[in-house]
């Protein structure tokens, strides 16, 4: 096991003090990097790049080559799970994922099967055990999946939408069909991330990117309910070190007690809720991620350190706090900007340490 020479972004998971404030951003491998593009020519495709161990290591570290990040994010996409179950991922230039079936009958979400990662995804795992390794302790590796609800919007829509007009229909006419999906789900995200955890992965992140297109209680009991279940059923401890589990929803600034009390160590913001507030509201009970909105990294480097000042000042002194953007980085961000938000938090945060 190799030491961690740069662990504060585990520290600041746990709420511990920190020299100054960690960074790393959603999307950090990606396409605002020529290198990334580079890559992903020789890959074909993006799925060429994802199911490649290899490529997937490669662009991983990229963005920790050019920046002082405190954390690597594995390299793959959240979709692995439904593609593993047989739905037939693919990419349509400029339209996103899509799938080649969809699931919307009660015999579609009958012959969904829990997967086995090692079985089903062993590309993803190799991919993880190659990165902890090659990053030789530099800096902590986050492994992820997408929430149970997540994907089966995906699922259920074919790809992406708008109003998510199938999925709502299922979980309000047929919420029993919708409910078996969902469990199938949970429990293949839960033996996914373990199976992370155990490969190397020291923290992992759950995405809930369109939780915040239900009603207040349709959240609770078609996304909460399983990322509740989700986080009891991982792995907490490994390798002698506690592996903190991130939840982020995108619009869920309204759920925080909520997702607080699902026992997830840190919570994930969107640039729609203040943190000083956030941190109000949630106390020392869990960590705080994020939040300056992605949009701000085509701002001026004076504008954007301006806007990283104006955060780190709303969240105040003490630990708990990992800084990133309220979303992924966007592909046409100048890498230049990304370098100067990340020299910002760092050199703006030291007064808040200490």
């Amino acid at each position: 096991m190799t030491e961690l020479k740069n662990d504060r972004f585990l520290r600041a998971l746990m709420r511990e003090p920190v020299d100054v404030t960690p960074v790393w951003m959603m999307r950090q491998a990606g396409r605002y990097l020529p290198e990334y593009r580079a890559t992903r020519e020789k890959a074909g495709n993006f799925m060429g790049l994802c199911g490649n161990p290899e490529r997937a290591c490669e662009v991983t570290l990229q963005p920790l080559e050019r920046y002082p990040l405190d954390a690597a994010i594995l390299f793959s996409d959240i979709l692995t799970i439904p593609d593993a179950m047989g739905l037939g991922l693919y990419f349509e230039t400029g339209e996103g994922p899509k799938f080649k079936k969809t699931v919307r009958s009660e015999a579609d979400v009958q012959a969904l099967k829990v997967i086995d990662p090692a079985k089903d995804l062993p590309y993803v795992l190799d991919a993880v055990s190659l990165i902890r390794r090659e990053l030789g302790g530099r800096v902590p590796l986050i492994g992820f999946s997408g929430s149970p609800w997540t994907l089966a919007t995906y699922m259920i829509e074919g790809g992406s939408s708008r109003d998510f007009r199938h999925a709502k229909q299922m979980l309000y006419n047929t919420p029993e069909r919708m409910h078996q999906l969902l469990d199938t789900l949970a429990q293949s995200v839960t033996r996914y991330l373990n199976a992370q955890i155990r490969a190397g992965a020291q923290a992992v992140q759950i995405f809930d990117t369109w939780g915040g297109a239900l009603s207040h209680a349709a959240y609770q009991e078609f996304s909460l309910k399983y990322l509740a279940q989700i986080v009891e059923g991982l792995i907490r401890e490994h390798e002698g070190r506690r592996v903190p589990v991130i939840l982020f929803t995108k619009g869920g600034g309204q759920w925080l007690e909520a997702m607080a009390n699902t026992g997830a160590d840190a919570l994930g913001l969107d640039w729609t809720t203040d943190i000083g507030a956030a941190r109000d509201r949630v106390g020392n009970q869990v960590a705080l991620q994020g939040n300056m909105d992605p949009s701000l990294l085509y701002a001026q480097p004076e504008r954007i350190r301006q806007e990283v000042s104006s955060i780190l000042a709303s969240y105040g002194k003490g630990a708990g706090h990992v800084f990133n953007l309220g979303h992924g980085i966007t592909p046409e961000v100048d890498p230049e900007h990304a370098g100067a938000f990340i020299r910002a938090v760092h050199e703006l945060s030291i007064p808040y340490h200490g």
